[in-house]
């Protein structure tokens, strides 16, 4: 199955979403010079667009622009951005079919997840909306008997947000929805390798009656985009999820001019299951935290600890649970993984496969490159994995699941947290004193579940 701009555009029932320019205070425009770049479809290596490689110049232009309509943006009522807000909720959820079809094509993840990947996003627009007005101050108690002292919660200013490609639409809708709510204005770089989500939700938010300027996309360099970014001193306020080596150098390019920063970074999450555990349940919660989006996810389990008298039972019910995730291409029926979203990330999934058999590792199954295609791996099962491997210490990001094997309740707890890493943790028990004991000492954990 091939997609192409031309075959992309027969799947939507609005083919005006489809957007391949920048869209920048109120206008969708190109590069200056003119240049642009690839987007691909992960599952055929076929190009599905080209979109404009803007720079720092452009970045600077919808910075100025953001600038100029925050000021108007921030006088309207609560109730009046709120209303906007919920104009572009509905939108998305009107055309959920079409948003999830642009995601798949160039991001590559199943239909159904894609539409799954849509309501969340939604959800955080339809969330904010309600927050704006409840932003609320305080009337603090004064030293002085003749004075109150008033407190109230204005908006930063103008914001930039960095997105990566793994949720290409709901860590979108996650920062604009709460600046927009707040009255700032927001300036997104998608990542390179999945922009058109990203312009196909500017599409909605023009629509909604977002004005121009105050939510822009700008499309293109990374390195040059993010140096705007950082050293503009318009920006108040920078939103950033992906590596740790990225955040901290955009954390050290932001301190010349004192940004505020959100940072999401890397993760390498552990999943323990103790002795006690409805087994069942736990592989159920292992599948949907290990596999979804193809293990792409800086919260999907990294490292699975398994108490030794439960360690075979499990690996044996896991493995032929993993054994029947259906691989391909994601329009496919069917399909619950899809590719990895390049040939970089496939090498990586190897890498950390060969350097676990080197060591002494057994692949349960999978192990290799899926015959659906070259960006397409197989999902996989290694027993016998140990803290001297590199799935101990660095993220993955793919569809395989290290088991270790764990003795005592403490050394499940010390592996768990022998990471630089945070982010999310899960465990299996069905003791609440364990229950209660394991959360207080794992930094982020989540019992018999996964997070929303």
């Amino acid at each position: 199955m091939t997609m192409t701009e031309s075959n992309l555009l027969s799947r939507l029932a609005d083919a005006s979403l489809l957007r391949t320019l920048a869209y920048v205070d109120g206008a969708w425009c190109g590069a200056d010079d003119a240049r642009t770049f690839a987007v691909n479809d992960p599952a055929t290596g076929e190009k599905i667009a080209d979109v404009p490689l803007m720079t720092g110049a452009e970045t600077r232009r919808a910075i100025e622009a953001a600038e100029r309509a925050q000021r108007g943006w921030r006088a309207l009522t609560a109730a009046q951005r709120a209303a906007i807000l919920k104009r572009w909720h509905a939108l998305m959820i009107a055309n959920t079919g079409d948003l999830a079809t642009i995601m798949s094509a160039e991001q590559g993840k199943p239909l159904a997840e894609a539409k799954g990947e849509i309501g969340y996003a939604a959800s955080f627009i339809e969330w904010f909306a309600e927050q704006a007005k409840r932003i609320d101050g305080d009337v603090l108690a004064s030293p002085a008997a003749d004075k109150r002292m008033l407190v109230t919660k204005e908006p930063i200013g103008v914001c930039a947000a960095i997105t990566p490609w793994n949720f290409p639409a709901a860590m979108i809708t996650r920062k604009v929805a709460p600046a927009l709510a707040a009255g700032c204005s927001m300036i997104v770089k998608p990542a390179e390798a999945t922009p058109l989500s990203a312009l196909a939700l500017a599409e909605l938010a023009h629509r909604a009656g977002v004005p121009a300027g105050v939510f822009s996309v700008v499309v293109g360099d990374p390195r040059s985009i993010g140096a705007e970014m950082t050293s503009n001193p318009i920006v108040r306020k920078l939103s950033f999820t992906g590596s740790t080596p990225v955040g901290r150098m955009l954390m050290s390019q932001c301190a010349p001019t004192i940004k505020k920063l959100s940072l999401e970074l890397g993760g390498n999450a552990p999943f323990i299951v103790f002795d006690d555990a409805d087994l069942d349940a736990a592989v159920e919660g292992a599948l949907a935290s290990k596999y979804r989006n193809a293990g792409q996810t800086c919260v999907c389990t990294n490292r699975f600890y398994v108490q030794d008298s439960v360690y075979d039972a499990f690996a044996e019910k896991f493995t032929a649970a993993v054994a029947r995730i259906k691989v391909g291409n994601g329009f496919e029926s069917g399909v619950t993984q899809g590719p990895l979203i390049n040939e970089a990330a496939v090498e990586k999934v190897e890498a950390h496969i060969a350097d676990a058999v080197a060591h002494g590792a057994r692949v349960l199954t999978g192990g290799k490159r899926h015959a659906a295609g070259k960006l397409f791996f197989e999902p996989t099962v290694v027993d016998g994995v140990t803290a001297s491997m590199r799935f101990a210490t660095e993220e993955t990001f793919g569809p395989v699941a290290p088991l270790f094997r764990f003795h005592e309740e403490q050394e499940a707890i010390a592996a768990a947290n022998a990471t630089e890493f945070g982010l999310a943790a899960y465990f299996y028990s069905r003791d609440i004193g364990r229950i209660w004991r394991v959360s207080r000492r794992s930094n982020t954990a989540w019992s018999a579940s996964t997070p929303a």
